[in-house]
Protein backbone atom coordinates (compact mmCIF):
# COMPACT_ATOMS: atom_id res chain seq x y z
CA UNK A 1 0.00 0.00 0.00
CA UNK A 2 1.13 3.57 -0.50
CA UNK A 3 1.02 5.82 2.21
CA UNK A 4 -1.96 8.48 0.65
CA UNK A 5 -4.24 4.35 0.89
CA UNK A 6 -3.01 3.70 4.38
CA UNK A 7 -4.22 6.65 5.41
CA UNK A 8 -7.39 6.49 3.83
CA UNK A 9 -8.08 2.99 5.25
CA UNK A 10 -6.62 4.17 8.73
CA UNK A 11 -9.16 7.41 8.45
CA UNK A 12 -11.64 4.97 7.30
CA UNK A 13 -11.53 2.81 9.43
CA UNK A 14 -10.93 5.60 12.54
CA UNK A 15 -13.87 7.34 12.03
CA UNK A 16 -16.16 4.23 11.51
CA UNK A 17 -15.19 2.63 14.87
CA UNK A 18 -15.57 6.29 16.25
CA UNK A 19 -19.02 6.48 15.19
CA UNK A 20 -20.50 3.08 15.81
CA UNK A 21 -18.62 3.05 19.44
CA UNK A 22 -21.24 5.71 20.32
CA UNK A 23 -24.02 3.59 20.33
CA UNK A 24 -22.50 0.64 20.83
CA UNK A 25 -21.25 2.62 24.62
CA UNK A 26 -24.79 3.80 25.03
CA UNK A 27 -26.47 0.26 24.37
CA UNK A 28 -24.72 -1.24 26.70
CA UNK A 29 -22.80 -3.62 24.82
CA UNK A 30 -19.09 -2.63 25.11
CA UNK A 31 -17.51 -6.28 25.94
CA UNK A 32 -19.87 -7.20 22.84
CA UNK A 33 -17.39 -5.33 20.58
CA UNK A 34 -14.31 -7.12 22.06
CA UNK A 35 -15.93 -10.76 21.54
CA UNK A 36 -17.89 -10.18 18.50
CA UNK A 37 -14.70 -9.29 17.00
CA UNK A 38 -13.17 -13.26 17.52
CA UNK A 39 -16.04 -14.52 16.06
CA UNK A 40 -13.96 -13.85 13.16
CA UNK A 41 -11.38 -16.73 13.74
CA UNK A 42 -12.97 -19.79 12.68
CA UNK A 43 -13.35 -18.29 9.23
CA UNK A 44 -10.48 -17.44 8.61
CA UNK A 45 -9.04 -20.72 9.47
CA UNK A 46 -11.67 -22.09 7.26
CA UNK A 47 -10.28 -19.90 4.47
CA UNK A 48 -6.39 -20.23 5.14
CA UNK A 49 -7.53 -24.35 4.98
CA UNK A 50 -9.21 -23.75 1.40
CA UNK A 51 -6.82 -21.49 0.21
CA UNK A 52 -9.12 -18.61 0.42
CA UNK A 53 -8.10 -15.18 1.28
CA UNK A 54 -7.94 -14.86 5.01
CA UNK A 55 -10.19 -11.84 4.91
CA UNK A 56 -13.25 -13.19 3.22
CA UNK A 57 -13.29 -16.00 5.84
CA UNK A 58 -13.56 -13.66 8.54
CA UNK A 59 -15.95 -11.55 6.78
CA UNK A 60 -18.10 -14.61 5.78
CA UNK A 61 -18.00 -15.71 9.64
CA UNK A 62 -18.67 -12.24 11.23
CA UNK A 63 -21.91 -11.54 9.00
CA UNK A 64 -23.22 -15.39 9.27
CA UNK A 65 -22.30 -15.28 13.48
CA UNK A 66 -24.34 -12.03 13.10
CA UNK A 67 -27.55 -13.35 12.00
CA UNK A 68 -26.73 -16.69 14.40
CA UNK A 69 -26.75 -13.98 17.17
CA UNK A 70 -29.77 -11.89 16.21
CA UNK A 71 -31.86 -15.21 15.48
CA UNK A 72 -31.14 -16.50 18.98
CA UNK A 73 -31.62 -13.77 20.41
CA UNK A 74 -34.92 -13.12 19.07
CA UNK A 75 -36.27 -16.87 19.63
CA UNK A 76 -34.53 -17.16 23.56
CA UNK A 77 -35.06 -13.26 24.17
CA UNK A 78 -31.43 -13.42 26.30
CA UNK A 79 -29.10 -10.18 26.31
CA UNK A 80 -27.81 -9.61 22.95
CA UNK A 81 -24.05 -9.55 25.04
CA UNK A 82 -25.23 -12.92 26.77
CA UNK A 83 -25.98 -14.63 23.17
CA UNK A 84 -22.87 -12.77 21.55
CA UNK A 85 -20.55 -14.84 24.82
CA UNK A 86 -22.24 -17.74 23.87
CA UNK A 87 -21.10 -17.27 20.09
CA UNK A 88 -17.99 -15.36 20.88
CA UNK A 89 -16.78 -18.40 22.85
CA UNK A 90 -17.65 -21.34 20.95
CA UNK A 91 -16.22 -19.66 17.62
CA UNK A 92 -12.80 -18.87 19.34
CA UNK A 93 -12.62 -22.48 20.56
CA UNK A 94 -12.98 -23.46 16.75
CA UNK A 95 -10.54 -21.04 15.76
CA UNK A 96 -7.78 -21.25 17.88
CA UNK A 97 -8.25 -25.21 16.63
CA UNK A 98 -8.20 -24.37 13.51
CA UNK A 99 -5.55 -21.44 12.95
CA UNK A 100 -2.02 -22.19 14.50
CA UNK A 101 1.20 -20.46 13.87
CA UNK A 102 2.17 -17.56 12.07
CA UNK A 103 -1.56 -17.69 10.48
CA UNK A 104 -2.73 -17.24 14.38
CA UNK A 105 -0.82 -14.26 15.16
CA UNK A 106 -1.52 -12.48 11.69
CA UNK A 107 -5.24 -12.95 13.14
CA UNK A 108 -4.89 -11.79 16.58
CA UNK A 109 -2.68 -8.78 15.58
CA UNK A 110 -3.39 -7.70 11.87
CA UNK A 111 -0.91 -7.90 9.09
CA UNK A 112 -1.29 -4.53 7.43
CA UNK A 113 1.81 -4.65 5.41
CA UNK A 114 0.23 -7.31 3.10
CA UNK A 115 -3.04 -5.50 2.39
CA UNK A 116 -3.96 -6.05 -1.85
CA UNK A 117 -5.84 -2.97 -3.10
CA UNK A 118 -9.41 -4.81 -3.87
CA UNK A 119 -9.17 -4.99 0.27
CA UNK A 120 -8.78 -1.15 0.47
CA UNK A 121 -11.41 -0.62 -2.22
CA UNK A 122 -13.98 -3.34 0.21
CA UNK A 123 -12.67 -1.53 3.19
CA UNK A 124 -13.09 2.25 2.43
CA UNK A 125 -17.14 1.02 0.83
CA UNK A 126 -17.59 -1.12 4.66
CA UNK A 127 -16.72 2.11 6.06
CA UNK A 128 -18.86 4.34 3.88
CA UNK A 129 -21.84 1.91 4.87
CA UNK A 130 -21.47 2.26 8.39
CA UNK A 131 -21.17 5.83 8.31
CA UNK A 132 -24.07 6.07 6.07
CA UNK A 133 -26.39 4.02 7.97
CA UNK A 134 -25.82 5.72 11.53
CA UNK A 135 -26.39 9.01 9.84
CA UNK A 136 -29.17 7.48 8.03
CA UNK A 137 -31.10 5.85 11.40
CA UNK A 138 -29.69 7.60 14.22
CA UNK A 139 -32.71 9.41 14.87
CA UNK A 140 -34.39 5.94 14.79
CA UNK A 141 -31.39 4.62 16.94
CA UNK A 142 -31.66 7.33 19.79
CA UNK A 143 -35.50 6.55 19.84
CA UNK A 144 -35.17 3.25 20.78
CA UNK A 145 -32.35 4.30 23.46
CA UNK A 146 -34.57 5.95 24.85
CA UNK A 147 -37.64 3.92 25.13
CA UNK A 148 -38.19 0.96 22.97
CA UNK A 149 -42.24 1.29 23.70
CA UNK A 150 -41.96 4.66 22.29
CA UNK A 151 -40.04 3.47 19.08
CA UNK A 152 -42.55 0.93 18.26
CA UNK A 153 -45.64 3.09 19.04
CA UNK A 154 -43.97 5.32 16.09
CA UNK A 155 -44.05 2.81 14.11
CA UNK A 156 -40.29 2.00 14.09
CA UNK A 157 -39.45 -1.99 13.25
CA UNK A 158 -36.82 -2.54 15.85
CA UNK A 159 -36.24 -6.27 15.30
CA UNK A 160 -35.06 -5.42 11.86
CA UNK A 161 -33.16 -2.10 12.83
CA UNK A 162 -31.45 -4.37 15.67
CA UNK A 163 -30.24 -6.74 12.48
CA UNK A 164 -29.04 -3.73 10.84
CA UNK A 165 -27.08 -2.24 13.48
CA UNK A 166 -25.51 -5.50 14.57
CA UNK A 167 -23.93 -6.12 10.89
CA UNK A 168 -23.16 -2.50 10.86
CA UNK A 169 -21.29 -3.67 14.09
CA UNK A 170 -20.12 -6.53 12.58
CA UNK A 171 -18.83 -4.70 9.20
CA UNK A 172 -16.99 -1.88 11.65
CA UNK A 173 -15.38 -5.23 13.59
CA UNK A 174 -14.19 -6.59 10.26
CA UNK A 175 -12.95 -3.26 8.97
CA UNK A 176 -9.97 -3.81 10.91
CA UNK A 177 -9.05 -7.31 10.99
CA UNK A 178 -6.45 -7.48 8.47
CA UNK A 179 -4.68 -3.86 10.37
CA UNK A 180 -5.40 -4.81 13.58
CA UNK A 181 -6.17 -8.23 14.11
CA UNK A 182 -9.35 -9.59 16.16
CA UNK A 183 -7.50 -9.30 18.81
CA UNK A 184 -7.40 -5.34 19.04
CA UNK A 185 -10.34 -4.39 17.10
CA UNK A 186 -13.09 -4.27 19.04
CA UNK A 187 -10.60 -1.90 21.16
CA UNK A 188 -10.80 0.76 18.67
CA UNK A 189 -14.50 0.58 19.36
CA UNK A 190 -14.87 0.52 22.82
CA UNK A 191 -11.86 3.18 24.44
CA UNK A 192 -12.63 6.32 22.02
CA UNK A 193 -16.34 6.11 22.55
CA UNK A 194 -15.54 5.29 26.20
CA UNK A 195 -13.32 8.61 26.22
CA UNK A 196 -16.06 10.62 24.25
CA UNK A 197 -18.87 9.42 26.93
CA UNK A 198 -16.80 10.58 29.66
CA UNK A 199 -15.47 13.95 28.19
CA UNK A 200 -18.72 15.35 26.29
CA UNK A 201 -22.06 16.69 27.38
CA UNK A 202 -23.96 15.87 24.02
CA UNK A 203 -24.25 12.92 21.63
CA UNK A 204 -22.88 14.91 19.06
CA UNK A 205 -20.13 16.11 21.19
CA UNK A 206 -19.50 12.20 22.04
CA UNK A 207 -19.35 11.45 18.73
CA UNK A 208 -16.49 14.67 17.87
CA UNK A 209 -14.82 13.13 20.29
CA UNK A 210 -14.68 9.73 19.85
CA UNK A 211 -13.93 9.93 16.47
CA UNK A 212 -11.24 12.53 17.28
CA UNK A 213 -9.92 10.22 19.80
CA UNK A 214 -9.93 7.15 17.09
CA UNK A 215 -8.41 9.00 14.19
CA UNK A 216 -5.28 10.31 16.84
CA UNK A 217 -4.88 6.97 18.00
CA UNK A 218 -4.76 5.06 14.39
CA UNK A 219 -2.33 7.91 13.13
CA UNK A 220 -0.04 8.21 16.45
CA UNK A 221 0.30 4.30 16.48
CA UNK A 222 0.59 3.44 13.37
CA UNK A 223 3.52 6.16 13.40
CA UNK A 224 5.19 4.69 16.28
CA UNK A 225 4.66 1.22 15.61
CA UNK A 226 6.47 1.32 12.44
CA UNK A 227 9.13 3.85 14.49
CA UNK A 228 9.66 1.33 16.64
CA UNK A 229 9.78 -1.77 14.12
CA UNK A 230 6.62 -3.49 15.74
CA UNK A 231 3.25 -4.65 15.50
CA UNK A 232 0.89 -1.34 14.66
CA UNK A 233 -1.99 -2.80 17.10
CA UNK A 234 -0.87 -2.48 20.56
CA UNK A 235 0.52 1.29 20.19
CA UNK A 236 -2.74 1.88 18.72
CA UNK A 237 -4.23 0.17 21.64
CA UNK A 238 -2.15 1.96 23.99
CA UNK A 239 -2.76 5.58 23.17
CA UNK A 240 -6.36 5.08 23.12
CA UNK A 241 -6.42 3.84 26.48
CA UNK A 242 -3.92 6.74 27.33
CA UNK A 243 -6.90 9.23 26.17
CA UNK A 244 -9.69 7.56 28.11
CA UNK A 245 -7.15 7.68 31.45
CA UNK A 246 -6.29 11.59 30.62
CA UNK A 247 -10.34 11.88 30.92
CA UNK A 248 -10.71 10.38 33.95
CA UNK A 249 -8.87 13.81 35.38
CA UNK A 250 -12.02 15.96 34.43
CA UNK A 251 -14.27 15.85 37.49
CA UNK A 252 -17.94 14.43 37.02
CA UNK A 253 -20.55 17.44 35.66
CA UNK A 254 -22.38 18.52 39.08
Amino acid sequence: MTTVESGLLLLAMSMAAGLIGCFVVMRRMALAADALSHVALPGIGIAVLLQLHPLTGALAALLLGTLLIWGIEERTRLATETVIGVVFSGALAVGTLMTSGDELIHALLGKPAELEPWELLLALAGAAGVIAFLGLRRRELLLALVSRDIATSMGIRLRWLDLQFLLAFAVTVSLGLRYLGVLLMGSLVIIPAATGKRLARNLRGMVLVATSVAIFSTLSGTWAGTLLGRETGPPIVIIATGCFLLSLLKRPAT
